[in-house]
Formats: structure tokens, sequence, C-alpha cells
């Protein structure tokens, strides 16, 4: 990468008081801004003029987060971005129509599902709430990547300014946070666009035990499908429903989904050739000028190493986020078919949407850096459809109790054979229950046959 060489970068640190040369307290940088002249000068073709500005913003951009992440940033675009389409806020009729259709959707579900409701109302959200409620899951989920990228990048330094650890790897934080709070920010806005409720991706981003629905975003996804309102709400509302159950009674099962992001997270790195030539993008004037443009342009992409602990976090990961979906997928069906006449279209529709790449494929591969496969999520769907057709709703929903009865990756390359492999195992248990019973039996009628001839003879 071409990073400034020794004499370079010693000048550049010194006009910004990082190392050597002249420049406000020990230790402490000056105002970026100040420096905009001396920089102009140090470096031919730039308006001093121009680049404080853009050193301005930058510094007001650094200086605006802590952590890995610069949330403030971050929301900031994502509600700018979100806020150049329509976003009505959603009227008391149209919350009022989603209690009734959630509370529908809990009826229905009871009927299918061994799990207990996990809802307790209901709420309707424009896309700008949106943004703000699911901001702190959105933490857990990101920070943990955006720690290794940050971490990436620091090792992408060259000698001279490997060697400044202290004031450079703050710096380099600072800016890997603004980097990431950008990329962060335009793939929620992209997000709020598309999402239907608190639940596309397979996580409880709402308030626990609340069933949220986008108005706006339903009225949208329902325009071209020919199908009643009332019933494209309901049918959302039953996935809604679904997950509040799944997610509420299972309590292991968000902690271990951020778990898998966690371990994932330690081993990823950063595109070196795409930070190249974001760097390189803002040492020219133009790039400067079009600060937004640069970050934006694709964003950071990751790679991941491929060794045995990484392979297996992604699976692990992948299965987890797909017995999930899958499982809403078999319940909501069970429940939609028999009564709703447009279940088969919305099915099909959501299938289409997934395979194309829906919310939860681009959140995770823009956010997390790893694309997820619909195939696992058919496939699990059938797993979960062939249970409940073996062993009834309550057999079905039984796996859930621990994490060591769920499906493997394995597994879900053979939903049949798993289902038989169930069954026999089942049946082998059964059998040795039965055995034991009858030999705790025998015994006892033995000792109680034992104790009579006893008895008897005592008598005698």
């Amino acid at each position: 990468m071409p990073f400034p060489g020794p004499e370079q970068l010693q000048q550049l640190l010194g006009a910004l008081g990082l190392g050597g040369g002249d420049g406000g307290e020990e230790g402490q940088p000056p105002d970026l801004a100040d420096l905009a002249k001396g920089l102009g000068a140090q470096i031919p073709g730039l308006d001093p003029q121009m680049l404080a500005m853009v050193m301005g913003r930058i510094q007001s951009l650094i200086n605006s987060g802590e952590g890995p992440v610069n949330w403030a940033l971050a929301k900031d675009i994502a509600r700018g971005a979100s806020a150049q389409a329509p976003d009505p806020s959603p009227t008391s009729g149209e919350l009022g129509a989603l209690q009734d259709a959630v509370r529908l959707a809990e009826h229905w579900l009871d009927a299918v599902c061994a799990l207990p409701a996990g809802t307790t109302g209901a709420l309707a959200w424009s896309r700008a709430e949106w943004i703000e409620q699911t901001l702190p899951v959105w933490k857990r989920l990101v920070e943990p990547v955006a720690q290794g990228m940050t971490a990436a990048m620091t090792g992408m330094l060259p000698g001279p300014a490997a060697e400044m650890a202290g004031p450079m790897g703050a710096m380099l934080q600072q800016m890997s946070g603004t980097l990431f709070g950008h990329q962060v920010g335009t793939a929620l806005a992209e997000l709020a666009g598309e999402v239907l409720g608190s639940s596309d991706i397979g996580l409880p981003l709402g308030p626990e035990g609340k069933a949220v629905l986008l108005p706006a975003n339903v009225a949208a996804f329902g325009a071209g499908l020919e199908l009643p309102a009332a019933d494209v709400r309901l049918y959302l509302a039953l996935r809604e429903a679904a997950y509040h159950r799944l997610f509420a009674h299972v309590p292991w099962l968000s902690a271990r989904v951020l778990d898998a992001v966690e371990t994932y997270a330690r081993g990823i790195s950063v595109d070196e050739g795409r930070m190249e030539e974001m760097m390189r993008s803002l040492q020219t004037p133009e790039g400067m000028a079009n600060l937004q443009d640069v970050l934006g342009e694709g964003g950071l992409t990751f790679t991941a190493p491929d060794t045995p602990a990484q392979r297996a976090a992604l699976t692990r990961l992948e299965t987890l986020l797909a017995l999930t979906e899958g499982w809403v997928d078999a319940v909501v069906d069970a429940a939609a078919a028999p009564k709703l006449p447009g279940a088969g279209a919305l099915r099909e529709t959501f299938r289409r949407r997934r395979a194309a790449g829906g919310p939860a494929e681009q959140t995770f591969a823009a956010l997390v850096g790893l694309e997820l496969r619909p195939r696992r999520l058919r496939d699990a769907a059938k797993l979960w459809a062939l249970l409940a057709e073996a062993r009834g709703a309550e057999g079905r929903d039984a796996l859930w109790a621990h994490p060591d009865l769920l499906p493997t990756a394995e597994d879900l390359n053979d939903p049949e054979g798993f289902v038989q492999r169930r069954e026999t195992d089942l049946e082998a248990l059964g059998k040795l229950m039965e055995s034991s019973e009858g030999e705790d039996g025998a015994e006892g009628d033995e000792g109680r046959d034992s104790g009579s001839d006893g008895h008897g003879e005592n008598e005698s």
C-alpha cells in the first residue's frame, strides 16, 4: 500500500502533532482545521480553504464517536438516507389493525405450536423508528466485527507508523470507527426501506414481547401480490408472533447466535485491496472533497482465514439462523395453509425474496462479512415439517429444549434421514425403558416372593 515513506510520514505526523515537529501540547494533536493551511502548503494541489472545510468535517466525524463503531455517525447517515423517501408515522388505525392481526395470529399458532405465546402486544413503526429502536441489538452484533476490522487495519501499518503504536493506534481506531459507522449507517438505511418487522434477520431486534410491523413497508410488499391487505398483514403477524414464541421460550438462542458472530469475527480481516483503494482516493484533492462518496462506494469488504475454527464458527452461525427461520416457516405454513387463502402465494413470495438476497442475507454480507445460503433455510423448513408429521408439534418443538438436541449442518443435508434416525433412536429408547421397567418389576416381585417365603418359614 502506498503509505508515505518514513520522511514524509514524520513530516505529516509532525504537522499533526503526533510525533516530531511542532504541533500542540505534548501528546495532544492540535485542531485539524487550524492545521489545514500548513498542510495545504506541504501538499501541492490542495486548496487551503477546501482542505480546512474537509479537515473540519473529518475531525467532527472522528471526535463524535467512541469505541469500534461511530454510532452517532451511523445513526445520522441511516436517518438522513431513510428520510430521502416519504416515511409517514403509523396511524392509530394501522396500529389497531396490527394489534387485531397479532391476536388472531397467536390464536392460530396455538393450534400448531407447542411453545406458548411470546407477545404481549404490538407496535407499528416508521422506518426512522425502526432505525432508532433496533440500534442496541446492532451494537451487540456489529461491534465484534468492527474490532476485528480495526485490528486488521492496524496490522496494515508500515514499519515507521507501527512503531508509533500509541498515537497512531488511537487515530486508526477513530478512523476505522468512522469508516465502519458510515458503512453501518448506509446498510441500516437500505434495510429500513425493506424490512417488514423486527425479526427479518432472524434475531429479536425489537422490544421483548412486542410484535412489530412497518405499515408503509408492508403496504409496498403487498402492492404487487393482488391479495387483500388484511391477509398480507395477518401472514406477517404470524411470522412475527412465531419468532417471539421461539425467542421468548428458548432463552439460550440469542446468546448462541451472538456468540457465533463473535467467534467468527475474531478471525476476520479487511480486504486490503479495497482498503488501499479507499486510502488512495482520500489522498487526492477530489477524494478529500468527496469524502462521503469515497466511503460509501462499495464500503469495506471482509475476508476470513480458511481455518478449522473459522469454518466451524461460520457453519454454526449459518445453521442456527437456518433452523430459526426454517422453524418459523414450518409453523406459519401449518397455521396459515388451512385458513388463509393467499398463504401459498405469500410463502412463495418470501422464498423468492430470500433467494434474491433478502434483508438477512444483505445484512450479514454488509455488516458481518458473510453470505448466508438460502438453500439451508429451505432444508431446515423441510426438516421441521417432517418432524411435525412424524412426532407432532410437541415432538418437533421439544428439540429446542437444549442446543445439543438441534439438528446439525450435516442433518440439514438429509432431512429425511435425520427424522428417520430420530424415530429409530426414540424407539430404541422406548424399548430400553420398557425393558428396564420390566426388570425392575421382576426384581420387585422376586423380592416380595422371597419375603413371603421367609415370613412363612418363620410362621411355621
